[in-house]
């Protein structure tokens, strides 16, 4: 048969035609040109990618009669017979079915010999990583120390399967996906060349479904061609291949997002009445919805989608008023599932039911939001609780209510009218002004009164109750402190009192006045929406309830 496919036809013959492996390529066209190439190769990477077609150039580079050479001049003997594939000097051997060690004796055997009419003899053994131990152990030291004139080229698509020993006697070059406007422009400048009309669009889908190997890409162009002859466009390629319709995808996403669930189950029927597979379907919105999440994080998307500029725009159309955090959850969620439809018998019925989960899926807050509105409920809560205070002239907090300070005058012209009134009414008033004077100069001693209140106002003296235990007894006993606050309650009253200390056993009416409203704003805060809902999103617990 004449006919030459794609593949076949339009096969690089020189490094600078080779796509998307400028990284190896370069090395190799100075490692020519500087006399430094090694004498045992290993090319590496995805099916598709060049690794073959790399190595019959470079065979030609070193072999060429005007070599070694980085431009093989395509037109000596040895050139023309390493394009046919018919070398006596180039040996291009299948590792699969050729990786018995007899075989590879009889390879080693062989290579003591000088070349037929070539500088070098060069074996390219392809999918090397299918010889058996045995093999590899036989081609071990020849390998290290080959003759002058033996060169080792090898293909894999799996070098984790290759011996570490032959992977330390080889320079290995890594070849990579390439990428998809690459493989488009490269079947665009192929359908120029067979007059043959093709829409972007079109190619992009070929490209896409490729996954990065060109000659995959070029083995669907040429069905494709052979289908439509002289021109197709996309919808000639989602019905030749079966690849899944990029409308019904970005329809399919505003669905979810609207959360539209007569729209979302009307479109998985739609797709698998047309035949679409739909584990493969599934996998192409899993790919959107991280799409979706990076473009509503990153506004330079470029390098991080690897999308057309029309679908990366229809993206940011359709994640413009959605939150990042709800975009998260539901790519959380769909890539969570994924094993689960591709393993299932029914994928259709397991994507319905992942899709109508996402549907009820409620946008939540960001953290910065939530965190926001956490502070403005303390603050709520926190002034609830100022507006009641206890009795004994603080509040329920245990906090002292601030007033402006009086001047000593003031002071006295207070304390002189509050004598002509029954100063056991307004006991709560004096102890709240001694607290208050006297944690200008003693904090601490102030802030053991703030505890404390006061009894009864008799003729033995002023009865002082002291809350805290032993300990507190004992710093207002201290007599620096007891005069401090002597001093205070004489200032205060005009004439000098005796203290009399009272230790309370027993919580008084005020306390548990106090504890019960505490219950009350605890039960609050804990049925509150906004404490609900935090702890949904970051699926937490309430370990314990702090009254400020």
């Amino acid at each position: 048969m004449s006919y030459l496919v794609f593949a076949r036809k339009y096969r690089p013959q020189t490094f600078d035609q080779v796509i998307g492996q400028e990284h190896i390529t370069r090395t190799l066209v100075n490692a020519i040109s500087s006399n430094r190439v090694a004498h045992a190769i290993i090319f590496s990477g995805p099916r598709g990618t060049g690794k073959t077609t790399v190595a019959r150039i470079l065979a030609k580079a070193v072999n060429c009669k005007n070599g070694p050479t980085p431009t093989p001049c395509n037109q000596c003997r040895s050139c023309r017979e390493i394009f046919s594939g018919n070398s006596v000097d180039v040996f291009e051997i299948d590792g699969a079915s050729n990786n018995s060690v007899d075989q590879i004796r009889e390879l080693r055997e062989n290579a003591k010999y000088m070349p037929a009419h070539s500088p070098y003899k060069i074996y390219i053994i392809d999918e090397v990583h299918m010889l058996s131990i045995a093999a590899f152990n036989a081609l071990l030291k020849t390998l290290e120390e080959p003759p002058s004139h033996i060169m080792f080229m090898f293909a894999t698509t799996e070098p984790h399967k290759i011996p570490v020993t032959i992977l330390s006697r080889c320079q290995r070059h890594d070849f990579r996906r390439i990428g998809i406007e690459a493989i488009q422009g490269h079947l665009k400048t192929i359908c120029g060349k067979e007059g043959v009309k093709a829409t972007e669009q079109s190619l992009y889908l070929i490209a896409r479904e490729a996954g990065g190997s060109m000659r995959d890409a070029l083995s669907l162009l040429d069905q494709i061609v052979a289908c439509t002859e002289s021109s197709f466009d996309e919808d000639d390629v989602i019905g030749l291949l079966g690849v899944t319709d990029r409308k019904i995808i970005f329809e399919f996403l505003h669905a979810v997002l609207t959360g539209n669930v007569t729209e979302v189950l009307e479109i998985l029927d739609r797709a698998h009445d047309r035949g679409f597979d739909m584990k493969k379907l599934y996998a192409d919105l899993v790919e959107q919805f991280r799409n979706m999440l990076v473009t509503k994080l990153e506004q330079k998307t470029r390098k991080l989608v690897n999308l057309p500029d029309h679908e990366i725009d229809q993206l940011r159309h359709l994640v413009r008023d959605v939150s990042a955090a709800h975009l998260n959850q539901l790519f959380d969620l769909v890539l969570s599932e994924e094993a689960a439809v591709r393993f299932s018998s029914q994928p259709k019925l397991v994507m319905e039911m992942v899709f109508l989960r996402t549907c009820q899926i409620k946008p939540t807050l960001p953290v910065d939001v939530l965190i926001q509105k956490l502070e403005d409920l303390r603050v709520e809560l926190s002034g609830r609780e100022k507006e009641t205070e206890e009795p004994g002239g603080y509040d329920l907090c245990g906090k002292v209510d601030s007033h402006k300070k009086s001047s000593d005058s003031s002071g006295s012209a207070t304390v002189g009218s509050e004598k002509k009134t029954d100063l056991n009414a307004n006991l709560g008033a004096l102890w709240k002004k001694a607290v208050e004077i006297a944690s200008d100069n003693h904090p601490m001693l102030a802030a053991v009164l703030a505890k404390c209140s006061l009894g009864t106002l008799t003729e033995q003296g002023l009865e002082i109750v002291v809350n805290g235990g032993d300990f507190n007894m004992n710093l207002i006993k201290r007599p620096k402190n007891r005069g401090v606050l002597e001093r205070i309650i004489r200032d205060l009253l005009g004439k000098r009192v005796e203290l009399l200390f009272k230790m309370r056993n027993e919580q008084s009416h005020n306390n548990h006045r106090r504890r019960e409203y505490e219950e009350r704003l605890k039960k609050e805060a804990l049925s509150h929406p906004l404490v609900a809902e935090t702890l949904e999103v970051f699926n937490g617990k309430v370990v314990d309830v702090k009254i400020l």
